[in-house]
């Protein structure tokens, strides 16, 4: 916090997404997807919730999350194209990268995100609101 008590980022933050895949690849790792988010990719798919769920997603504990190759990449990433073929009904999750807490922390925090992310600290300026309003929508 600064020292008014707004955020370190009270300024606001850069972000436009490159779609590089650098957030859809790589490390395994789990992409949570509620009911609502299944059902809506389900739709998209044209297949029933039954089969997303045993088709494109795991179990883990009493949640789900999406499936992975074995490399690492989320089961919708394309890794000719390089790009999500769900794009438009991605989970919360993916919509609200990089505003994450975890991202947010401290100023050190969000570098270590621009480092990792090409888009994270370029483009467009997202304001102190936007940017708490997908924070709050998906904590890790």
């Amino acid at each position: 916090m600064a020292e008014d008590g707004q955020p370190w980022y009270h300024e606001g933050l850069r972000f436009s997404c490159t779609e590089c895949g650098n957030c859809c690849t790589g490390f395994s790792g789990y992409v949570w997807v509620n009911k609502e988010e299944m059902s809506a990719l389900a739709e998209r798919l044209g297949i029933d919730l039954d089969e997303f769920e045993r088709l494109y997603t795991r179990k883990i504990g009493i949640r789900y999350s999406l499936k992975e190759f074995p490399n690492g990449s989320c089961v919708f990433f394309d890794e000719e194209r390089r790009n999500c073929t769900v794009y438009e009904d991605r989970p919360r999750q993916c919509r609200t990268w990089p505003f994450w807490g975890s991202n947010l922390r401290t100023p050190q925090q969000w570098q270590a995100t621009c480092e990792a992310c090409p888009g994270a600290g370029q483009g467009r300026l997202y304001q102190l609101e936007e940017i708490e309003r997908q924070r709050e929508a998906f904590r890790i």
